[in-house]
């Protein structure tokens, strides 16, 4: 998938579905993540997909830990 095929409509229908898809299953793979919500998507955009989930276990760590907390204080 090239580049500038990407819309910004399906990055944030990706990010709604797999920040879903984690609070339904909070221990799945990235693996069973491709599995699930995958087929939705281009083929190539797996890639996008566990860089999301990525994003979204790290936000979920950081929130959980107060570094967002004293982020947003610190503003």
């Amino acid at each position: 998938m090239r580049y500038r095929e990407d819309k910004p409509e399906d990055l944030a229908r990706a990010r709604e579905e797999v920040a879903a898809r984690r609070v339904r299953n909070p221990q799945g793979t990235a693996e069973q993540l491709l599995g699930d919500i995958g087929p939705g998507y281009h083929k190539d955009y797996g890639p996008v997909l566990r860089s999301v989930l990525f994003s979204v276990d790290s936000h979920a760590a950081k929130a959980a830990t107060g570094i967002l907390v004293i982020a947003r204080d610190s503003q």
